[in-house]
């Protein structure tokens, strides 16, 4: 239970500060001692009421044109995710998680340096939000539609407004065809709900945060701080 809370409030205390990177702290802490098909379900419960909180707290900066089509892509990719979440083998997924983790954590780190805006087109947003929505379906990540969503917003509110957007719907279909396919479990509800105070507390913790932090270094710090966590995940589910 000690990893649990210590995940709960890193990964949500980067949630407040940051508007994403929560399910990849918290997949990532857990990885070692939990398997994905535990972890997915888990984090979902707890994301969701963090998801209405920022969503709502920025809804002046809701735009319908960036989050409604991502919302249909990444949910028409959660489906074939969400099977092979339950049927796939469980190492197979952690070695899968640990190069998604590196590879785009690599992504927004180089970008973050860069510092260099892009203009979003059709065709990145189709790739993106099919591939984000099977991360999202077999993980619960969300940093692929991060880095899009991050391109095409103006500021830090804009951002987790939308990215907010997106997986307040995304996050209650999972959560239906969990319970649906028996992936949530009463053990799962149990955890959650022990959580949530502490969910709470790093959520508002990283509210308060990014108000005295500056949010490109906490960003850089993150990103960084993933990459290692990946690759050492990578490591320990090489089959030697």
């Amino acid at each position: 239970m000690l990893w649990l809370i210590v995940a709960a409030v890193c990964a949500y205390f980067v949630k407040g500060l940051c508007g994403f990177a929560n399910t990849l702290v918290f997949t990532t802490i857990l990885g070692f001692t939990m398997n994905n098909i535990n972890i997915s379900p888990l984090e979902v419960l707890l994301g969701y009421p963090t998801n209405v909180i920022l969503a709502w707290k920025e809804r002046k900066n809701l735009d319908r044109k960036i989050w409604l089509p991502l919302t249909a892509l990444v949910i028409a990719g959660s489906l074939p995710g969400i099977f092979l979440l339950k049927n796939a083998d469980a190492g197979i997924i952690k070695l899968i998680f640990g190069f998604v983790v590196v590879f785009i954590g690599l992504e927004m780190l180089i970008r973050e340096f860069i510092g260099k805006e892009s203009k979003g087109s059709k065709p990145v947003l189709i790739a993106i939000g099919v591939l984000s929505g099977v991360l999202c379906g077999l993980y619960g990540v969300g940093a692929l539609l991060a880095a899009y969503v991050n391109r095409v917003t103006k500021d830090n509110g804009s951002f987790k407004a939308n990215m907010c957007a997106v997986f307040i719907i995304e996050n209650m279909m999972r959560i239906c065809i969990y319970a649906a396919t028996g992936i949530i479990t009463p053990e799962i509800l149990k955890n959650a709900a022990i959580l949530m105070p502490f969910m709470l507390a790093g959520l508002f913790l990283g509210i308060k945060s990014s108000a005295v932090l500056n949010e490109k270094t906490a960003k850089k710090a993150v990103t960084a701080a993933l990459i290692v966590s990946g690759a050492a995940l990578i490591i320990e589910n090489i089959p030697w």
